[in-house]
């Protein structure tokens, strides 16, 4: 009897042994741990809203119809002070070498510091009287209406930009430097209109903000100027433009409305 007590509790061990071993081998193997996220990248699709800061320079040529003088500014030494905002919206769709198509269209609102973009220049004869006079065109604000097509790298955005562009001015001023006398008239219009050809590049720096350097170039027709009848020196007398490109280089900032936080 003892020995078959022995032998029933080695044969309930083994047994046990066993089920441990079968039970180890049956149980459920380990998960993986998640994969990591994917990064979010930045979208640029929405309304924006914004400001901006710069330089304006005229090249032009102004001739004097009656004398042929012409009073070119080639050497773009005419800079004045511009600042204004604009407004847009951005879609962005597609792929283009490891980057994303952004479509856009964009207005800007633009006011010129002052109106001194002509030169000087001696008109001699009876109707000069061999003085010295400077013609200032009196450009007073910018208006550009343009579509936008970039690609964009995360937050980083490189764009080219074409359209149109008006000119609001209020005529023209021809000043007799010798004398201090000052000459205004005008061209009959109270703007003018061109194309638009321009670009730049834009960072966001924030879910909701962005930063942008641009350069544009608004091309325009001549258009001519008479001096009234009233005035005592060139009275009667007209001026013309020609091969007249206003430029452009500005630094602005928006805040992007956008869908959702901004990124995708």
């Amino acid at each position: 009897m003892r020995k078959l007590f022995v032998v029933g509790a080695a044969f309930s061990a083994l047994l046990a042994i066993s089920f441990a071993a079968n039970a180890a081998d049956l149980r459920m193997p380990m998960k993986a741990p998640p994969a990591p996220p994917m990064p979010l990248v930045y979208n640029w699709s929405g309304f924006y809203i914004g400001g901006n800061l710069g330089g304006a320079w005229v090249n032009t040529n102004v001739t004097d119809t009656l004398t042929g003088v012409s009073f070119g500014n080639s050497n773009n030494n005419n800079g004045v002070f511009i600042g204004g905002g604009q407004v847009g919206f951005n879609w962005q769709v597609g792929t283009f070498a490891g980057g994303n198509f952004v479509w856009g269209v964009e207005a800007d609102f633009d006011g010129a510091s002052n109106n001194n973009n002509g030169n000087s220049v001696v008109i001699a004869g009876p109707l000069g009287l061999g003085h010295t006079f400077a013609v200032s065109l009196n450009d007073r604000s910018v208006i550009t209406v343009a579509a936008r097509l970039g690609v964009a790298y995360d937050r980083l955005l490189f764009y080219a930009k074409g359209g149109g562009g008006w000119v609001s001015f209020n005529g023209f001023t021809v000043t007799d430097l010798n004398t201090g006398a000052s000459l205004s008239g005008s061209g009959g219009r109270t703007s003018e209109g061109g194309g638009l050809v321009g670009g730049g590049f834009e960072w966001a720096f924030a879910d909701y903000w962005s930063i942008r350097f641009e350069y544009d170039a608004l091309f325009f027709s001549s258009r001519t100027f008479t001096v009234p009848l009233t005035s005592a020196v060139l009275a009667g007398d007209t001026f013309t433009t020609g091969n007249r490109t206003l430029q452009m280089a500005t630094v602005g900032i928006n805040y992007r409305f956008g869908w959702g936080t901004g990124r995708y």
